[in-house]
This record gives C-alpha cells, sequence and structure tokens, in this order.
C-alpha cells in the first residue's frame, strides 16, 4: 500500500498539484483553502477547469477495459497473471497494484493535466494495439505517484477527499464572487471538455443558466425527541418526509428541467411531470419530491412502483399509464427570475401556497403542495409521526420559519424525523468479498428467511458491523463454506443477524416474494439459533 503522505493523494502530473498534497490530507481546513488558492493563482484556466472537475466528482468515464489494463501491466512488469492478481487481492487497489508492480522508471512529467485529460479522452477511440503502446509509454514517462493518478483516471476511479465546500470557498478568494453564486455557477450538469473556465465561473452564459439547479439543502437527523421538551414549536414548520427522489422542477424562459439530488438531469424520464408545466404561466424553481402516484387515495404509491421509472430515458406509454409521476412540492427557491433563498421559509412557503391556488396549478394533476402540519406541541408531532406509514411517509420533516434555502447541511434549521426501522432475524447464507480496500475481506453478506420449510434469499447487506466483529466473522466463513460459485461463496446457515431495513413491499422477482429498502445489519445475534429466525410469512401478513 502507498504510504500516508503525498503519494497517498489521488492527484498528481503537474509539479504544482503535488504542492497541494500535503495540504490536503491536513485536518485544517484554512490549509486546504490556501493550497487551492495557491493553486488557482498559479496555473492555467484550462488546468483550473479540470481541478475544479476531479474534486468535485466530475471524473472522466473508464477509457480502457479493466481486464486489459490487468493483462497488459502484468505483461509489463513480467510476473504471471496469477501473482498479479494475488497482489491485487492484497493491495484491494488496481491503480494502486500497478503503481506497486511497474518497476521505478519516470521522473517528473511536465505535461500539464489539461493535456492529460485530453490524451485520455482520444485514446478511448485508438485500436487495441495503439492505446496499450500509449499507455505503456505512459508509464515509462511517470514517477510511481504520477503512475498512480494516471491508474486512476484510466480506470474512472479518481476519487478526492475533498468537499465541494471547500472547492467555493477557495474560489470565493480567487475571483471574489459570492459563495452562494459560486455554489449555483458549479451546479447542475457541465463537462470539463466543453465549458471553459471563464464561462463557467467568470461569465456564465444565459444558455448554461436556464436549466441549472440550485444547490440542494439538505436536513440533519433527529435522534433525540427529548431535545424539543422546551422548543418553542410556533417557530418551526412540520410536514411529512416523503418516500420518493428528491428533485427540483425549473421552469426559465419557458426551458423546462427536472432535476434529482444527485445533479443529474432527469427530464426525459418524467416527461408526465414536464408536459404538465409547459402552458403554465410559471417562471421560477420549485424543490420537491418525485413520486409514483395513486390518484383515487390521493397519496404516494409505493417507492417500488416508482423505480420503474427510475433510470428509463423514454418510458412507454403503458409504463407512464401504470406507474404516473407527480411533484409534490414544498419550497420556492427562484420566481420570475428572481432569487428567494435568502428569504425566510415563512415567505417562501407563502408564495409557493399562493402558486397552488392558481387555476393553472390546480388544474394540474401531475403537481402538488406537501401539507403543512398543524403541530403545536411534542405529543402532537409525535402523533403525526406515528401515523406516517398510514400516508406512505418516512417521518417528519421539521423546518426552521425563518429559516433561509441554504447550501448543503446546516445543523439547526432543517430536521428529519424517521419512523424507526422494521427489523427481523435473518442468517447469512452467502458470504462475498468486498472491493477497493475491502478486497481481502468477506464483507458482503446475503441473508435468508424460513418460506414454509425451506430457507429462501432475503436481502444483502454489507454494513453494520464493527471491523472486529467482521475479522470474526471472516475466520468462521473460511471454515464454514460449502461451495464457491466465482467470488461468491455458500455457507453454513448458522450465523443469525438482526437486520433492519426502511420498507417492504411485495415483489414477484423475488424468492421471497418480498423486497426491502436500504437493509443493514443491527447485530449479530450470538444469542439465536437458527430455528428462531423471521419468516417471509410474518412480513407478508402487514403489507
Amino acid at each position: 500500500m502507498l504510504p500516508i503522505s503525498k503519494e497517498s493523494t489521488y492527484f498528481t502530473i503537474l509539479n504544482n498539484l503535488e504542492q497541494l498534497l500535503d495540504a490536503v490530507s491536513t485536518p485544517k481546513t484554512s490549509e486546504k483553502v490556501n493550497a487551492l488558492v495557491h493553486f488557482f493563482e498559479g496555473s492555467s484556466d484550462e488546468d483550473n477547469i479540470w481541478l475544479i472537475a476531479l474534486f468535485t466528482g466530475r471524473r472522466p468515464k473508464r477509457t480502457v477495459k479493466l481486464n486489459l489494463l490487468r493483462e497488459w501491466a502484468a505483461e509489463y512488469a513480467g510476473v504471471p497473471d496469477w501473482l498479479f492478481e494475488e497482489s491485487y487481492a492484497v493491495v484491494g487497489d488496481l491503480a494502486e497494484t500497478i503503481a506497486l508492480l511497474i518497476p521505478e522508471e519516470g521522473a517528473d512529467n511536465p505535461e500539464s493535466l489539461a493535456s492529460w485529460m485530453n490524451e485520455l479522452k482520444k485514446v478511448k477511440d485508438w485500436e487495441l494495439a495503439e492505446q496499450k503502446a500509449w499507455i505503456y509509454s505512459s508509464w515509462k514517462s511517470l514517477n510511481r505517484v504520477q503512475r498512480f493518478i494516471f491508474n486512476k483516471l484510466l480506470t474512472g476511479g479518481f476519487r478526492i477527499g475533498v468537499s465541494d465546500a471547500l472547492i467555493v470557498q477557495a474560489l470565493h478568494r480567487y475571483t471574489g464572487i459570492e459563495k452562494d453564486e459560486l455554489s449555483f455557477r458549479l451546479s447542475g450538469k457541465w463537462d470539463p471538455y466543453e465549458v471553459s473556465f471563464d464561462a463557467l465561473i467568470r461569465n456564465p452564459g444565459t444558455e448554461l443558466s436556464l436549466s441549472k439547479p440550485y444547490p440542494f439543502f439538505l436536513a440533519y437527523a433527529l435522534e433525540d425527541q427529548q431535545e424539543w421538551k422546551d422548543v418553542d414549536f410556533g417557530q418551526w414548520q412540520f410536514e411529512y418526509k416523503w418516500d420518493g427522489i428528491r428533485g427540483q422542477l425549473i421552469k426559465r424562459e419557458n426551458t423546462i428541467s427536472l432535476w434529482s439530488r444527485g445533479e443529474e438531469i432527469i427530464s426525459e424520464s418524467f416527461p408526465d411531470i414536464i408536459e404538465s408545466v409547459t402552458e403554465m404561466d410559471f417562471q421560477g424553481a420549485m424543490d420537491g419530491e418525485i413520486l409514483c402516484w395513486d390518484f383515487e387515495q390521493q397519496q404516494p404509491r409505493p417507492f417500488a412502483d416508482l423505480q420503474k421509472r427510475l433510470g428509463r430515458k423514454s418510458p412507454g406509454k403503458k409504463t407512464l399509464i401504470d406507474y404516473p409521476a407527480f411533484f409534490l412540492a414544498y419550497d420556492l427557491m427562484e420566481m420570475d427570475g428572481k432569487d428567494l433563498r435568502a428569504e425566510p421559509l415563512v415567505k417562501r412557503r407563502e408564495l409557493l401556497d399562493n402558486l397552488f391556488n392558481h387555476e393553472d396549478f390546480h388544474s394540474s394533476d401531475r403537481l402538488g403542495i406537501s401539507q403543512v402540519l398543524p403541530v403545536r406541541n411534542l405529543n402532537e408531532a409525535i402523533d403525526f409521526r406515528g401515523k406516517s406509514k398510514e400516508v406512505r411517509s418516512e417521518g417528519l420533516m421539521i423546518k426552521k420559519k425563518d429559516s433561509s434555502y441554504g447550501v448543503g447541511r446546516k445543523r439547526g434549521d432543517w430536521w428529519k424525523w424517521k419512523i424507526e426501522p422494521e427489523t427481523i432475524d435473518a442468517v447469512m447464507i452467502y458470504a462475498q468479498k468486498g472491493h477497493g480496500r475491502r478486497a481481502s475481506r468477506y464483507t458482503d453478506f446475503t441473508f435468508a428467511l424460513y418460506k414454509g420449510e425451506e430457507l429462501v434469499p432475503f436481502c444483502k447487506a454489507y454494513s453494520g458491523l464493527s471491523n472486529e466483529e467482521i475479522n470474526e466473522v471472516n475466520l468462521w466463513i473460511k471454515d464454514h463454506i460449502r461451495e464457491r460459485f466465482g467470488p461468491v461463496a455458500s455457507v453454513d446457515a448458522e450465523l443469525v443477524f438482526e437486520i433492519a431495513f426502511e420498507g417492504i413491499n411485495r415483489s414477484n422477482r423475488h424468492k421471497s416474494g418480498v423486497a426491502v429498502r436500504f437493509p443493514r445489519i443491527v447485530r449479530w445475534r450470538k444469542d439465536k439459533p437458527l430455528s428462531e429466525i423471521g419468516r417471509v410469512e410474518d412480513l407478508l401478513e402487514g403489507l
């Protein structure tokens, strides 16, 4: 494994980038920001746009197939395939494995970051022999650290542990542009191959801004209801937390776009929502939840129904009819060209209510407004939270009435108070080794329940155990493997775990007949035998 030093940070192709390494690895925010500002000041606009792209997760897609890269690396390093694979299993990272196995030959490469990125774009269209020759030549010209980063870019695995907020702070100091405006300019889908630093940051054009979403404002989880015993409830707005996907619906100069919280434009997947605002006399941006809707009951349908729409760029007529989409709005960030984010929530909500009282909105069957709940004290909040399942909600959203619409998470203004997850005891029947740093240990598990007299797979989970427990489970697995199916091992059905999940639906795709959302391990039930695990029939009773 590369040591924790300059060699541990995933960027350095230019010498001035290498100067950032120590600062970025420090816990001190001020040092990180200073180093980023120093880079911006000393680099070209072409390199700056790529630094921003890579640091904000806009890394290029994989250039070369991984199996070819492994084959070529083993050949270049002069090691047999089995030894390369064993090394990879120990290191757990392909880019790092290649960097360590290949002999040190190169010196600092003087090419700019932008020039490397432009080369990478061309390579994917070359013949395999040309790709191989270019990669060999590049490996030869780079030192070990640079080769490591080069491999990360080749594999599409380039990640940086720096938040978007730090990039915004550094750009604010470098350009003098306000932070909220910078966050807006950096949001949305933009391609560093197609947009310049000037067009994105200094002088964004109208065309780029028409469909841009605002950075989403996020809530903190409320863990202890006792914190709210002495709160002035008149200062807070309560709503249900809806079980869909967060979205922003934007209409500017009749350009309509729908964005997910992951800043992916999903307009094509939801033409029914887009069509519903086409003729409306509305210009602005709304925050809300995208749901699959039950028009008869006037409430959301299960999330499993919404999943039928996700990822489909052109849903067919039958899908649109069987799984109708609905946008439930709960905030208004912009109207008629005016940015409303600095206004208090109570003012934004009043404007949103007025919008939905307009006949255009009132007549739409694909747009709605989230109800504000009449909560006056903690007991009433508890009561509404207890009714969440009845309306297919995940719990409550609690928002300070004087809060602005911020960027990212700001503790104290918005809270989410989710209902307690459901739990059931299940037995492990399959285990698979993880990826990356977890590649040498079994960390991905499949759990089963009884259905009649048969054990049937129920869910997969890979989080919830401590490192010590993972080590203990791994030792047990090695002694209790029954069969191997590639990377998956079936094990004796003995270890029982308590599994938590957020929601459950019937499913014809699964042998168990049910599908659950967000399963995770709560604890290892060493006190329970196989005979005491849960049954599928128990889960189906509540559906």
